[in-house]
């Protein structure tokens, strides 16, 4: 039986309004022995300005794959054919014109409501737009949501209460229509959240810009929605395994499965019903009206695809597509360009101070943490004697603090890592630049590491009675600081290489320890192996650095009485750092301290350089796929 669904025959135009059509849609996948796996199989379709449009499936269907494809967010090893356009042009998803909310929320769990939105809006919003009228379109985003009640409550997260799942999710939305975009795509916005909050989340995404002449075309994807979400959706694509089952008003779903033999029992959620009926994962048998027994899952998803197609739905949204790419929509028009670099910086700079002044897991436990380990150096070499006797105390001391002092840094890891999943969100949504998040974290970072370098240093510094004077004591805390610094950019360097916080740790653990090793305490410089150990980690180790300018501020200049009678009666420190220790001596203590800081600067330069490449990497393997695909 055929069923009847209509279609406009003509496209009401939309003034600046986006238009998104995908014509025999294609993805596929590298499998094994070089061969391909499609993902999505010949998709057409299409979304409207003011509709929002359902992609709903089993789990694996493609859902979120045809999401990224619309959205040009697909993996760079997936392979994509067919045409997407934009207003019947092919056009690439400019910054301000689309945005796309991910599945999960990375948020700074620190901020409140207002301030996770303001922030965004001075990071993504010109900068000819007052700070007041950032203000004013940040509430305003906040009201559209619904969250003028939670205005001021933080986000939170894991370890301290915030908003719920629902709420969270609306900030993400917040943050990405800001800039007011055309088109809004959302990766099932309703996971994790009770069927109470996700008809919440979904109504207000509904109400989205809704007026006249300012609608925005929404497509969202979505698992399992409830009869009171379903029936706020306009359109539905229906996939199964990376076929359409059906597309079309969602409201005339129903009748499609009836007219085909599956229809929704009394009281049943329609989706639910749809979901049950096209999912094979389970070994199952479906009854189909004018058959005498069951059929199984696969034998219903073939008999639904072949009613759509032959039901004249299929060719209606093929005809639909050609007639909103012959209308004519004008090209999409673009936003302005967001904040400049220095507004960019500036703006990071402070949230990421907040972050860390609001986080105690970021400096303040460590600082507890270090000045219990300076006590406890403290008290251990408290007031050691400037004779021969306390020469190698010194050593052991001063090397203690600028290695398992400095070592202890990695605890920041987990809570910096946070930072760089919201990082990743921002940037893939082209907030700002990656050089501005470098310089804001590298800025906001230093109140408190002066705080952790002076503080513990002083304890760990008087108590034992190192040498006196003021300026030797300030050499002493800025190698500390330089050093700290270099811990946290070597640790921002492998948190931008590896997958998850755990392994960052363990890895950083380990490059340490390979550094302290080699770093001429534990082994004298001319005793270690030439290979690898002394060539070239020895001299890459910035402990190496931090040893030396230590040993040379505290025994340059210095005399100390003899050890043993006959011998002569002082040793100067040039003896001890020379023949004692191996010190070069060839520059002067603050030769070593520039190169601590040369190194910070190398370690934040090779960190932009690895986030910048990894953005042009994804970007040229996608230009070298289409181009190969085009050769072909």
């Amino acid at each position: 039986m055929e069923t009847v669904i209509r279609i406009d025959n003509s496209v009401r135009v939309v003034e600046n309004g986006a238009y998104l059509t995908w014509k025999d849609l294609w993805v596929t996948v590298p499998h094994e022995k070089n061969t391909t796996k499609p993902i999505l199989k010949g998709l057409t379709g299409f979304a409207m300005p003011g509709k929002l449009l359902a992609i709903m499936g089993p789990s694996g269907c493609g859902k979120s794959t045809l999401l990224d494809a619309l959205g040009g967010r697909l993996r760079s090893k997936m392979r994509q054919s067919g045409k997407i356009l934009i207003n019947g042009r092919k056009e690439t998803l400019a910054y301000g014109t689309s945005a796309y909310v991910t599945q999960e929320e990375n948020l700074m769990r620190t901020l409140t409501v207002i301030e996770a939105v303001y922030y965004s809006a001075q990071l993504q919003l010109p900068d000819s737009m007052s700070k007041l009228e950032k203000k004013e379109r940040a509430e305003m985003t906040i009201r559209e949501m619904g969250l003028q009640d939670a205005m001021n409550t933080r986000i939170g997260g894991l370890r301290d209460k915030g908003l719920s799942n629902g709420e969270k999710r609306r900030v993400s939305i917040c943050i990405e229509i800001l800039t007011r975009p055309k088109l809004l795509f959302l990766d099932e916005p309703t996971s994790g959240l009770d069927s109470a909050a996700s008809y919440y989340v979904m109504r207000r995404i509904a109400c989205l810009d809704q007026k006249e002449g300012k609608r925005m075309t929404i497509i969202s994807s979505i698992h399992q929605p409830s009869t009171e979400v379903f029936q706020l959706f306009h359109d539905l694509c229906l996939l199964s395994y990376g076929k359409t089952i059906y597309f079309g008003p969602a409201s005339l779903a129903n009748k499609f499965f009836s007219s085909s033999g599956f229809p929704c029992p009394t009281l049943q959620n329609p989706s639910d019903h749809f979901l049950k009926t096209i999912n094979k994962d389970f070994e199952q048998y479906i009854d189909k009206e004018g058959l005498a027994g069951a059929i199984s899952t696969e034998e219903a998803i073939n008999s639904l695809i072949k009613s759509y197609k032959a039901s004249g739905i299929y060719n209606k949204v093929r005809r639909q597509v050609a007639k909103i790419c012959k209308q004519d929509c004008g090209a999409l028009e673009k936003k302005k360009n967001h904040a400049t670099f220095v507004t960019q910086s500036i703006v990071l700079t402070k949230r990421s101070f907040v972050n860390m002044y609001r986080d105690p897991g970021y400096y303040w436990l460590r600082l507890a943490i270090y000045l219990i380990l300076a006590f406890g150096l403290g008290t251990i070499y408290y007031n050691i004697s400037f004779a021969f006797e306390s020469i190698q105390e010194r050593r052991s001391l001063l090397t203690f603090i600028a290695s398992f002092l400095t070592f202890m840094s990695i605890g920041g890891f987990p809570s910096f890592v946070e930072e760089m999943k919201v990082f990743e969100r921002e940037r893939l949504n082209g907030h700002y630049g990656a050089a501005a998040f470098v310089m804001g974290n590298t800025v906001s970072a230093f109140p408190y590491l002066i705080i952790i370098s002076v503080l513990p240093g002083a304890v760990c510094y008087y108590l034992p009675g190192l040498r006196e004077g003021y300026q030797y004591f300030l050499y002493f805390a800025i190698v500390i600081f330089a050093c700290m610094m270099l811990v946290e950019s070597l640790m921002m360097i492998i948190a931008s290489l590896v997958p998850n916080f755990l392994m960052g740790i363990i890895i950083g653990a380990g490059v340490q320890g390979l550094m302290i090793l080699s770093s001429g305490f534990f082994q004298l410089p001319n005793d270690l192996p030439n290979i690898f150990w002394k060539y070239p980690l020895f001299y890459i180790a910035f402990h190496k650095y931090a040893y030396q300018g230590m040993f040379k501020n505290e025994f340059d200049g210095v005399l100390v009485p003899g050890y043993e009678v006959g011998a002569p009666p002082t040793i100067s420190g040039d003896e001890i750092l020379l023949d004692l220790w191996q010190v070069e001596k060839g520059y002067s203590k603050w030769v070593d301290l520039a190169i601590l800081f040369g190194m910070v600067v190398l370690y934040r330069i090779l960190f932009l350089l690895i986030i910048k490449f990894n953005e042009k990497g994804k970007a040229i393997t996608k230009y070298l796929c289409r181009y190969l695909k085009v050769r072909k």
